[in-house]
């Protein structure tokens, strides 16, 4: 078994047998066909009526195939598809994260898009967001639609504070200058009101958003050989900025992105740093944040051009023998489809189009909250991915927390951090 293989099991906290590979018997040619679908979506609040649909209406138009959801909270859903593998189970589709991509891929659980789509629905596809997910040069994941990290802020909070609520800050420099006035606020309950939120619980998407704002600063983590590249001006300005904003007392320690977004909902955080579909983890906590919420593109810093990292929600494919990959291409064509992303996308889920026949939807096109930070969609840079990606997103978190929580020099804790990393890359 391979190194990489454990420390996903181990991040993922499973103790499972060995991994054994092996698919279930595929169906007769010409005869029904079931496929697993792998959707942690199905138990999250706003999201479960649109999945249905997709299985229903899937079926109605092909007569012959079945969708079976495999199910798990979002937390659990990888630990649950490779246990069924170690079991000689594997699922068709995972519906997940780009993250997620490499350790997939590693683990033997993702085949190249190219081996069960089309080349001609591949083609349709914007060729950067096709190439970050290539791993040797092969596309082992699809997106149904993609997102930088845009900065929300809330326009209420910004008019309490003294200020225009169409001019969001453009660099760190504006948002701490706003931040200040911001953190003077109280809502209506008397509670404090905190300026800036970035994540740095320990999770992997956590460290995705760090990321991501290291590139804010126009940093790099990973060069593009994959090594690890830390000791650059643009990294050590990102954590020393995440410090300093612990220092003041802007951003709430230790949040996971959920407890931001609730925050956000509740008129008790002006700004954060999301990808643009927690949005509907916010309305479904005040459905009014609608009329308050605007977003930004993220915040230059540093010498950098507040590039962001790009994120998608996507289809990442197994290989079941032929008649089940059929049936997974027929599913995937019919769900990357505006007809069925339209209105997922105004009402459910902001966030842009990865196809270019979808980029004039109108459910995109006319989205109030996606407006203010459209041009971030083009300002995106590709993470070189490796399989210890979920490892190194993690030790991103422990070095924020050692200099917010534990209140350690930033010089000290990326010293830490690089040998902790490198420990795991070798």
């Amino acid at each position: 078994m391979k190194k990489t293989i454990c420390a996903l099991l181990a991040l993922l906290l499973v103790c499972s047998a060995a991994f054994a590979g092996g698919s279930s018997e595929p169906a007769a040619a010409g005869g029904p066909v079931t496929i697993k679908v792998a959707n942690y979506a199905l138990l999250e609040s706003g999201y479960e009526a649109f999945w249905k649909g997709i299985k229903t209406n899937f079926e109605a138009q092909n007569p012959g195939i079945t969708i079976e959801w495999v199910t798990a909270p979002y937390g659990e859903i990888m630990n649950q598809v490779i246990n069924m593998a170690g079991g000689g189970d594997k699922v068709d589709v995972i519906f997940g994260e780009i993250d997620w991509v490499p350790g997939l891929e590693d683990a033997g659980l993702a085949a190249p898009i190219t081996d069960i789509l089309p080349q001609e629905f591949i083609n349709d596809f914007y060729p950067d967001v096709i190439n970050s997910f290539k791993i040797n040069g092969k596309a082992y994941g699809i997106p149904l639609y993609i997102s930088p990290y845009v900065l929300y802020y809330n326009k209420e909070l910004f008019r309490q504070a003294g200020l225009d609520p169409n001019k969001p800050p453009a660099t760190y420099d504006e948002m701490l200058a706003m931040a200040e006035k911001l953190s003077q606020l109280k809502d209506s309950n008397g509670n404090k009101v905190y300026a800036f939120g970035q994540t740095t619980a320990s999770v992997p998407v956590s460290g995705a958003s760090l990321n991501a704002m290291v590139f804010n600063f126009g940093g790099q983590i990973l060069d593009d050989a994959g090594r690890l590249s830390v000791d650059n001006d643009g990294f050590r300005q990102a954590f020393s900025m995440v410090k300093l904003l612990d220092e003041r007392g802007y951003n709430p320690q230790n949040a996971k992105l959920k407890d931001l977004r609730n925050l956000f909902a509740l008129g008790q955080l002006a700004m954060y740093y999301d990808q643009s579909w927690g949005f509907n983890g916010v309305k479904s906590i005040n459905a009014d944040a609608v009329n308050f919420t605007a977003s930004a593109s993220p915040l230059r810093g540093g010498s950098g051009t507040g590039q962001s990292l790009l994120q998608a929600h996507c289809f990442v494919l197994v290989d079941n023998g032929k008649a089940r990959a059929d049936a997974t291409s027929k599913f995937v064509q019919f769900v990357i489809n505006e007809n069925q992303l339209n209105d997922y996308l105004a009402n459910l889920t902001p966030a842009y189009p990865a196809k270019k026949s979808m980029a004039n939807m109108t459910g995109v096109v006319n989205n109030g909250v996606l407006k203010g930070a459209a041009a971030s969609a083009g300002n995106v840079k590709q993470q070189t991915f490796i399989p210890q990606l979920s490892d190194l997103n993690l030790e991103l978190c422990t070095l924020a927390q050692a200099v917010t929580v534990s209140r350690q020099n930033v010089d000290t804790a990326i010293a830490t951090f690089k040998r902790n990393i490198q420990a795991k890359l070798n």
